[in-house]
Formats: C-alpha cells, structure tokens, sequence
C-alpha cells in the first residue's frame, strides 16, 4: 500500500496543486497495478499531523509521501530534513500562528527522509521533469507534517520499515511565479514512488548547496 498525501487551499488560494499532483499520482499508479491511496490534509498544525497518522496506522502503507506547495519554486523540491520547529509566517486555516514552537517537545531538533532522494533526482532529470534536492522544508504545516510522519515512522512498531518523506511542488497556474502542470507533478511523484520501491541504497551523487 502507498500512502499519498496532498493539502486545502490556504493563505487566500482558491485550489492547492499538491493534491491535485497527490491524485494525479494516485491515478498513474493504479493503472500500473499498484494498491494507493490518498488523503488531503488540512493546512492546520496539529489537525494535518493527527489526521496523517490515523490514516497510516488504518492504511498501513509500506510507503508515505506528502506533498505541499512551495510557490516561487520552478520544480518539484525532494526534501531531505524536518525540522522540530514551528515558526508561522501566516496563520493556518484555524487562525493558529505558533512561533518558535517544537513540532513535538519530546522529539529530536530534525529526521531525515527515508526516500532514496539522490536517486529520484536522477531519474526525474532522465525524465525531463526539473526537480531539486532541497534542504529546508520552511517551518509552516508541510514541515510540520514531514516532521509529524516521520517522528511516526520513526517511533511507532507497527510502522517499523515504512519509508516516507515529502515533495515541495510549484505553482499549476499563476502569471507571475513559476509553474509547472499538474500532469507534470503527477508524473514526478510517480517516479519517486518507482524509484524508491526498487531501491534499497541512495545513489551517491552531489546534490547540495553552498547556501
């Protein structure tokens, strides 16, 4: 089973791309014979993490990806690190707006993904598809739910052996920051899902920055 998350609309947007790539991947892999499922997230701290948790332990996926909006970013954004740290520039949809707050007190400063990042960047550049590691996830609701699923399968037994991680993606339609189409984020997404279920070791390949 595979666990795809997407988010609401939120900060005055009337759609958000991340679940329209979330279902646009779901669909993709179902027709190649794979059993996925899909959830949208509310943009929502606490709320978001609380509803992604009770899908895994109902679901019980072998693999968990979220995906979020990162507007302003060209292509799709591989995250490699949460971190335990809240820090809203906006509010979320409830009104909440924590600032410098712990995702969760009882957990470490950051995890890292368990996605074969490195090697899903080569394979989306074989693709075509523009794609990047990045190294922050920001410290809205997607860093919180990175931080939240992973804090899961890091902590909890029944999800012991279960790799997850989160996909920034662009904009779908907007006349002055970049996009990409939701077929595009779609396919993306898929290539991950393909790439980490054949792969057991990262490639070894630079994919950091200076800053």
């Amino acid at each position: 089973m595979i666990l795809l998350t997407g988010f609401e609309p939120f900060g005055g947007d009337s759609s958000n791309p991340s679940w329209a790539a979330a279902l646009a991947a779901r669909d993709i892999l179902r027709a190649e014979g794979h059993e996925v499922d899909s959830i949208e997230l509310p943009c929502v701290f606490g709320e978001c993490a609380m509803i992604l948790r009770e899908a895994i332990n109902r679901l019980r996926p072998g693999l968990v990806i979220c995906v979020g909006l990162a507007g302003g970013r060209d292509r799709l954004s591989l995250e490699r690190v949460a971190i335990n740290c809240d820090d809203a520039r906006i509010p979320d949809n409830a009104g909440n707006r924590p600032i410098d707050e712990p995702v969760d007190p009882s957990g470490p400063a950051a995890y890292f993904t368990s996605l074969p990042i490195k090697s899903a960047l080569r394979e989306l550049q074989i693709e075509g598809i523009k794609a990047e590691v990045s190294q922050t996830a920001g410290t809205y609701v997607c860093n919180h739910v990175f931080y939240a699923l992973m804090h899961e399968l890091s902590t909890s037994a029944q999800a012991e052996g279960v790799r997850g991680g989160f996909i920034h993606v662009p904009y779908e339609e907007t006349p002055t920051t970049p996009t990409m189409s939701v077929r595009d984020m779609g396919e993306g997404i898929a290539v991950v899902v393909r790439t980490t279920l054949r792969t057991t070791a990262d490639a070894k390949m630079s994919a950091g920055k200076i800053h």
